[in-house]
């Protein structure tokens, strides 16, 4: 089955819909899975990909992208995409490997992660803006989380289960402040850098990270702050916790490879 053309250009006022599904549906696509990643401009944390195949028979109204929706109205559908999802999965790669291969091969390792470990394979993947290493028909859509449903609802599961580890961490490292900046490079978060230096979570190869450790590793003798005892296998074990995916009632193992 070839893949479908759909068309991926930039629409002036982004509106999410199943323009894209439809099309895939009607070339004889069953299993259309949308792949978003979330946290790729974070300092702290990894970065979390989500791959949801929806049922074409069960319509979940107000899916759009993750960030034009409040914390609440984010948690409401990433529990229904839970629920009324054919399959759904995450991805994650840490700030080691981030640091190790560059953020957009680890958003695309990432993405990658989220599709194998879906319990149905897709015979088609809209991808947000990129394309990735996978034996599978897809489509690279600019904005896709904005345009898609199917990536819409991918990056609402990332985005949930993101926050919810940032809220974790949080708990050991509150001096930076991460239920409330997610990670992200706000003022207040790069100034609670300069005064504190990296974590073990802090990706060194961004620049903001990278100014605070070597300030702090001139200050120390070369030491970085580090984990509470107990806490790195802590973080693996809390990470390794996260629900990621999702087994379908809909298609039977025999049908699900």
């Amino acid at each position: 089955m070839g893949v479908p053309v759909l068309s991926s250009e930039v629409e002036t006022r982004p509106s999410c819909g199943t323009r894209y599904e439809r099309q895939a549906w009607r070339a004889g696509h069953r299993r259309v899975a949308g792949v978003d990643e979330v946290g790729r401009g974070a300092l702290f944390g990894p970065v979390l990909a989500g791959a949801v195949i929806l049922n074409p028979a069960d319509r979940i109204r107000g899916l759009q992208d993750s960030k034009r929706l409040s914390s609440q109205q984010r948690e409401t559908l990433a529990a229904e995409i839970r629920r009324r999802a054919l399959a759904w999965a995450l991805g994650s790669v840490d700030a080691a490997e981030i640091d190790r291969i560059n953020i957009y091969q680890a958003s695309r390792l990432a993405m990658r992660k989220a599709v194998l470990e879906l319990d149905l394979s897709p015979d088609l993947l809209l991808v947000d803006a990129l394309r990735l290493d996978l034996p599978i028909p897809q489509v690279s859509i600019i904005h896709g989380d904005a345009l898609s449903i199917s990536i819409a609802a991918a990056s609402i599961l990332a985005k949930v289960e993101r926050d919810a580890l940032m809220r974790e961490w949080d708990g050991r490292f509150p001096q930076y402040e991460l239920a409330r900046n997610k990670g992200y490079p706000t003022p207040a978060h790069r100034a609670k850098l300069q005064e504190h230096g990296p974590t073990p979570l802090h990706r060194r190869s961004y620049a903001p990270v990278a100014a605070a450790a070597a300030l702090h590793s001139l200050a120390s003798g070369g030491l970085l702050l580090p984990f509470p005892e107990g806490e790195e296998q802590r973080q693996e074990s809390l990470a390794d916790a996260l629900p990621r995916r999702s087994k379908s009632p809909i298609f039977s193992d025999s049908n699900s490879r």
